[in-house]
């Protein structure tokens, strides 16, 4: 499924949106902390005809990433509300996948008459956290590869698949809708070769706020009022037997989201429950039937 593209006007200038289908039922889809809009592509593709899928690329990625900030949670589902004021299609459903689930609840909490339901997917419930940690440190070792390559400057664009054709996530699933997405992230470096388009101040300063201020996402999921489906993939960003959001955490909110539907994706890690085929497929029939 080919994407169009529209911009919207948000604080400090314009926020590329893409555009999936043409069907009459809007759904607003939100990327992860590394990621952009075509990383909602094969969820776009799984929903049919009956629906429309926009996907802005958040301010600092993809062709936004010219946005000035200030970034955090607040700042994009304010970007995000825009966007579905844009296109008329409140209230809408809305999917976020990882850091996008976290956008997604603060957006619902904030303008609750622009939202439906969510699906969250592998994100948006945030684990406990010690003081004093040091947010660089942590994004470093959670985000690995993802966050190593901002700095990097690749010598073709076939150079840049072949890095992530090694990520241990990708290896066994690898398809054409990634190497569309790893394509578009790609802009030319000062001087010769390629770089990603993502800012890593961006992902630095929302990673730093969800670490260390935790309250905006805990106060926005305590004010949730619509119907929330939480899809977990049972292993982590380099398909290791850990997950990002295990049992324990999801228990904790129980008693918080009296509303929250749980459901474990088999056999996924936290790229595969939305890139793979499988994935992707279950994620949009959550979309369009809530459990």
């Amino acid at each position: 499924m080919e994407p169009t593209f529209f911009d919207v006007a948000v604080a400090g200038g314009d926020l590329r949106v893409a555009r999936f289908g043409d069907g009459p039922s809007v759904v607003l889809g939100i990327h992860g902390i590394t990621a952009s809009s075509l990383s909602l592509a094969p969820v776009a593709r799984h929903l049919g005809p009956a629906f429309t899928l926009v996907a802005p690329d958040l301010r600092g990625r993809g062709a936004s990433n010219r946005l000035p900030g200030p970034f955090g949670m607040r700042a994009h589902a304010a970007d995000c509300a825009a966007v579905i004021a844009h296109v008329g299609a409140a209230p809408a459903v809305v999917v976020g996948e990882s850091m996008g689930a976290f956008v997604a609840v603060v957006l619902a909490a904030a303008r609750p008459e622009l939202v439906e339901r969510l699906v969250l997917v592998d994100g948006g419930l945030p684990p406990p956290m010690p003081e004093g940690i040091d947010p660089d440190r942590v994004l470093d070792a959670v985000l690995g590869p993802a966050l190593a390559r901002l700095r990097q400057t690749f010598p073709s664009r076939q150079a840049y698949l072949e890095f992530w054709r090694a990520h241990p996530a990708l290896v066994e699933d690898w398809n054409d809708d990634i190497e569309a997405y790893l394509d578009y992230d790609l802009e030319p470096a000062d001087g010769d070769g390629f770089r990603s388009r993502v800012s890593e101040d961006a992902v630095r300063a929302d990673g730093a706020q969800n670490l260390t201020d935790a309250d905006v996402v805990g106060e926005s999921l305590r004010a949730l009022t619509c119907p929330v489906t939480l899809l977990r993939a049972p292993r982590g960003l380099l398909n290791q037997p850990t997950p990002l959001l295990p049992d324990f955490v999801v228990d904790q909110w129980r008693e918080v989201l009296p509303q929250l539907a749980d459901e474990v994706v088999t056999d996924t890690n936290h790229y595969t429950i939305a890139f793979g085929e499988r994935g992707a497929k279950l994620v949009a029939e959550r979309i369009a039937h809530s459990r």
